[in-house]
Parts: structure tokens; C-alpha cells; sequence
């Protein structure tokens, strides 16, 4: 699995130009899904998340979590992620999980994000055309791939 995170002051999903949910400060997490990634990788990764010290303490250094601040995080699927690129201009996409793979991988991340934060955690449509609009807040941006976790 790979994430884009981004600290945010506030963030909002729009499907066929509607509001489909929103945050306040927190976080965003674009997430993609592979082939080869499991249940570890999810468990593995929602831990890292919960417990990411992006955020700012009362010295003004990045010393606390999302959970710290009481902040929300907002998950949405982006399989692009795992675009590759070496060869010509058209991204090829043949990493990326099919939904079947997917899907019970992304809504246990959600799920696994929800039982580290103890609140509902906002999420996009998965396999929809989503606008997303943020606030990057810094900008603080980190990316975390599971297959690197040494």
C-alpha cells in the first residue's frame, strides 16, 4: 500500500458537484492499493497514520498526532499511486489492485483507522470521479509505502 498524507485545516470530497463528506483540521490520505498487499500491510500502515507526529506542539515542533490534536482524517482511494512511468508518456497502471483485491483492503484500512482514532473517519467513493479540495496546512506532506518499511 501506498499513502500520500497531507496535513490539512480542512478538506472536502465533491461527487457530481455535491459535498459527499468534509473535515476541519486533520488529515488527508490518499491511498493506493497493489496486487501483493494484505491484511498485515493495512494493520501495519493504519497504526502509522494514527501515530504520525505531523502536527504542531505548544513550541511550535511537529511533536503530536492526529489523535493528540483531535483532529479527522479523511480517506480516498486513488489507484494512480501506483502508476508506472519508465517507459513512454502513458502511465501504466498493471500494479494496482482490481476492486475485488481492493476493496475489503480499503474498508478495512477505514475501519482499522476508525478503531485507532475511536471517531468515524470521512472517506471518498472508491472507483468514483471525486473532486477533492484541501487546505494543505504548512505544507506538510509525507509519503509511506508499505513495502518499505525497514
Amino acid at each position: 500500500m501506498r499513502v500520500v498524507v497531507q496535513r490539512v485545516s480542512q478538506a472536502s470530497v465533491n461527487i457530481h458537484q455535491k459535498e459527499y463528506s468534509s473535515i476541519g483540521k486533520g488529515l488527508v490520505v490518499l491511498v493506493g492499493i497493489e496486487n501483493s498487499d494484505t491484511n498485515e500491510d493495512v494493520h501495519w500502515l493504519s497504526k502509522k497514520i494514527a501515530q504520525l507526529r505531523i502536527f504542531n506542539d505548544e513550541n511550535n515542533v511537529m511533536n503530536l498526532s492526529v489523535s493528540d490534536i483531535s483532529g479527522n482524517i479523511l480517506v480516498v482511494s486513488q489507484f494512480t499511486l501506483h502508476a508506472l512511468t519508465k517507459k513512454g508518456n502513458r502511465p501504466s497502471y498493471i500494479k494496482s489492485a482490481s476492486p475485488e483485491i481492493a476493496v475489503p483492503l480499503y474498508n478495512l484500512f477505514v475501519k482499522e483507522l476508525h478503531a485507532e482514532l475511536g471517531k468515524e473517519i470521512k472517506t471518498g467513493v472508491f472507483g468514483a470521479m471525486m473532486e477533492i479540495k484541501l487546505v494543505n496546512d504548512g505544507p506538510v506532506t509525507i509519503i509511506i509505502d508499505t513495502k518499505n518499511k525497514a
